[in-house]
């Protein structure tokens, strides 16, 4: 396992392995030396542990939330869901980030690598409605959302919701489904509220939307145009286990599938909780700042045609809070931003067609312009109650 630790003298992060804590050790950045305390475990100790600056403390004093409330909800999912899951934990980890960020997820791989797997274990892992859409071209707009119907008994309409009242949803293929059918989504998505015959639906918090796509096999799809690729929060793949993990898998699949067993472990309650609470992680106007610069740097980057917008800035804050908040932290560093960003940016941006046919990616402009932006000195908080 490793652990966090940040340097004295230049303020830059440090991972290390548990083994080495409490011990002294020169730092990669400054060469200073620094003795190596785990920051996650500063709210279990008398005195908690800082993450450390040589500057003075200028922030208003914080009550230290992600270690008391946010992480332990997170660890109770995780771990429930990687009973079902084999070696996918910074997929999960980024799937809770989407979530307690209040923003949804665009899950993009080839068949069979566990996406709609992973979605089924979060539903059952929370004790939340789920639903899901089998998304197909005949889809249509009421067969998400739903409709009025004629009930001849009380000689009046009534609206039965469709499947998107649910709180956890997901909709499996979206992009074989036609724009028409997709578009029912994005009210939903952006504002958590459903619009039917004129009247306005307020949707059961928390809501979360999944959606998943092959982008490999192409015929017969409706590929999400970029105004609504901007609507999911992060976009991540699964990816093939390795060849331990898969061996792993086929163990536990001998009876019967472990999603069976899964049972809640958090409730509504505390998931809505969480939500609110990552809005008070701290965000230095330092590290604001830096996310800015990163956008930017993507408007005014020569193999790309189209930057991130304003839109792009507030979802890789929010991610960076939600990102801090699931490792333990109450304040965002600048490399929880680094660690964020590709997943953040990489479907908000739109490579030039010159620069596809020299083989450039938008993933390599994004790793250019992360190491290009000077990363600002980490920020001094306060943890004391």
């Amino acid at each position: 396992m490793t652990a966090k630790t940040i340097c004295t003298a230049c303020g830059q992060h440090i991972e290390f392995s548990d083994e080495f804590a409490g011990e002294r050790a020169e730092c990669p950045n400054c060469g200073a030396s620094t003795v190596l305390a785990n920051l996650a475990d500063a709210a279990d100790v008398a005195e908690p542990v800082q993450r450390l600056s040589a500057r003075p403390v200028v922030t208003p004093p914080m009550r230290p939330i992600g270690r008391s409330a946010i992480t332990p909800v997170a660890k109770r999912i995780i771990e429930n869901i990687e009973r079902a899951i084999v070696d996918k934990h910074q997929e999960i980890v980024l799937l809770l980030t989407a979530y307690f960020a209040e923003g949804h997820v665009l899950l993009e791989d080839v068949p069979g690598v566990a996406k709609t797997m992973l979605a089924r274990a979060l539903s059952r892992s929370v004790g939340c409605t789920f639903k899901r859409i089998q998304c197909t071209p005949d889809l249509l707009p009421n067969d998400i959302t739903g409709s009025s119907v004629f009930n001849p008994k009380t000689a009046a309409f009534e609206f039965r919701a469709g499947p998107l009242f649910a709180q956890t949803v997901l909709a499996d293929e979206i992009n074989r489904a036609t724009p028409r059918a997709q578009s029912a989504l994005l009210e939903a998505m952006a504002e958590q509220k459903v619009t039917v015959d004129g009247v306005n639906y307020e949707l059961t918090p928390p809501f979360f939307l999944i959606a998943t796509q092959n982008p490999i096999d192409h015929e017969g799809t409706f590929p999400l145009p970029e105004a609504q690729l901007d609507r999911f929060l992060i976009r991540m793949s699964m990816g093939y286990p390795c060849f331990e993990s898969e061996l792993e898998m086929l163990k536990r699949l001998q009876l019967r599938h472990p999603i069976e067993t899964l049972e809640p472990v958090v409730t509504a309650g505390e998931i809505v909780e969480c939500q609110k609470l990552v809005r008070q992680v701290h965000v230095d106007d330092k590290v604001s700042r830096y996310i800015l610069q990163i956008i930017h740097a993507t408007r005014e980057h020569q193999d790309l045609f189209m930057g991130g917008s304003p839109r792009a800035s507030i979802a890789l804050f929010r991610c960076a809070q939600a990102f801090a908040a699931n490792q333990g932290y109450d304040f965002v560093t600048p490399d929880d931003v680094k660690q964020i960003a590709p997943h953040v940016l990489g479907h908000r941006l739109i490579l030039r067609p010159e620069s596809r046919l020299r083989k450039k990616t938008i993933a390599g402009a994004i790793a250019e312009i992360l190491n290009t932006v000077p990363a600002p000195p980490m920020p001094a908080v306060d943890n004391t109650e």
